[in-house]
């Protein structure tokens, strides 16, 4: 069989909206993926160490509070920071159009926003794992 791959599913910051979240790691674990969701209310630095400790691929965080400028790309800095540069960062929630250049810009390799097919955010999961690692 294939490699597992690990995801981190996390919510950043004081959101508590994780309805989106779950229904993201409930079609991930169902197409193969093994996948870590961290729960509600997590910092930067609590969602990092997670990938970390779990020898994550990839980590996908969902933010509906607005904090997503913040939030995301201070996950991929502390990526950067101690060592993790192969973790690739994926988000998703209520994220205007014209903030995704700019979170692309900062590292977030994509963006899903309300209503995105799961198969859609799966497919585009397997292409980018099996490009390996930073195709950006």
């Amino acid at each position: 069989m294939a490699e597992k791959h690990r995801i981190v599913v996390a919510k950043p910051g004081l959101d508590g909206h994780d309805r989106g979240a779950k229904v993201v790691a409930r079609a991930l674990r169902d197409a193969g993926f093994e996948v870590i969701y961290t729960g509600l209310h997590q910092t930067p630095e609590q969602i990092v160490e997670a990938a970390i400790q779990e020898d994550a691929d990839a980590v996908g965080l969902s933010c509906h509070s607005g904090a997503h400028m913040t939030l995301f790309p201070r996950v991929v800095q502390l990526l950067r920071e101690r060592g993790a540069d192969d973790v690739f960062v994926f988000g998703g929630g209520i994220i205007p159009k014209g903030d995704v250049q700019p979170l692309a810009e900062r590292g977030i390799e994509k963006i899903f926003t309300p209503g995105a097919p799961t198969t859609d955010i799966v497919a585009w999961l397997r292409e980018r794992l099996s490009a390996g690692k930073r195709a950006g």
